[in-house]
């Protein structure tokens, strides 16, 4: 099982001929309003993979459609919060080269509390893990909870900010970082992804650790050994998701007992197959998909 405190945000996509510079005003192709937020994005992943997943978070009032949609993924929402004021959104500009640029508001994923928590991680058992980004408030509460209930702690610290550097990260079991936010972690700005990779071994020996690199693949670092697992090749239409979609994916796969060596890999294969399509959740394949996927590739 996991429980996964993470934000829940309204995403406005636009398609761009380009990303937009400084001064500029562009027209974009189209307009599309849909469920995003890494922690929702996260959710939907796992459950796709066949995992049970409860999400904990807030919403506001007016985007209950939002918590239907994430039911019908298969997550369960009973622990989510409708707040007053706005839902977490995102203005994503997504371009002809399936790149995208993203301005977030927190909204609010910022007005979970330690009630909160507590409540919907009372039947939590060992066997489960607690999934958190850094897109909600109360971090620090999370970790305690997580602690104290000795429950397996899976963080992905994006967006990177120095807060995270005050959280006791030695708890962490499962770190998921791209080469911004693991420069972030292991305060290395402009280290390559080797350095990065000797670092973060150095740093948390004790944990697994998957660093992204986009279409090179991911280097997981577990108990002492650094594995390569290779991206395949793939036509990209919107890259929006894809991170999310590996971190929901590799967490499934630990959760179903899987190596994590063979839980990363089938992970790259999802993300990779979510790039093939548009939007964040939408793109998102199940499981039986990403099994067709890596057969076709074998």
């Amino acid at each position: 099982m996991i429980y996964n405190i993470g934000s829940i945000n309204v995403d406005y996509v636009y398609r761009v001929p380009h990303l937009v510079k400084p001064g500029e005003t562009l027209a974009s192709h189209e307009l599309s309003t849909v469920l995003g937020g890494k922690g929702a994005n996260q959710s939907v992943a796992a459950a796709r993979a066949g995992c049970p997943v409860s999400h904990v978070g807030c919403i506001g009032q007016s985007d209950q459609w939002a918590l239907e949609q994430l039911n019908g993924w298969g997550v369960d929402t009973k622990p989510v919060r409708s707040v007053d004021g706005p839902s977490g959104h995102a203005i994503i500009q997504v371009d002809d080269a399936g790149e995208n640029s993203i301005v977030l508001f927190g909204g609010a994923n910022h007005q979970l509390s330690a009630d909160q928590l507590n409540e919907a991680l009372t039947d939590a058992e060992q066997s489960d893990w607690v999934l958190l980004q850094n897109e909600c408030n109360a971090l620090d509460e999370v970790f305690a909870q997580a602690k104290a209930k000795s429950l397996s702690l899976a963080f992905n610290p994006a967006p990177m900010s120095e807060s995270v550097l005050q959280l006791p990260l030695e708890q962490v079991n499962c770190f998921i970082v791209n080469e911004v936010e693991a420069r972030g972690v292991v305060a290395n700005e402009h280290g390559s992804a080797q350095e990065l990779v000797s670092a973060l071994a150095q740093q948390f020996p004790k944990s697994i650790v998957a660093l992204t690199l986009g279409a090179g693949g991911v280097e997981l670092i577990h108990a002492g050994h650094v594995t390569h697992c290779s991206a395949p090749s793939v036509d990209a239409v919107d890259t929006t998701g894809a991170g999310d979609t590996f971190v929901g994916y590799l967490l499934a796969g630990l959760v179903a007992g899987l190596e994590p060596v063979v839980a990363a890999h089938k992970a790259c294969f999802a993300a990779a197959l979510s790039v093939t399509k548009p939007g964040a959740t939408p793109s998102i394949p199940t499981a039986k998909d990403v099994e067709q996927f890596m057969t076709s590739q074998a």
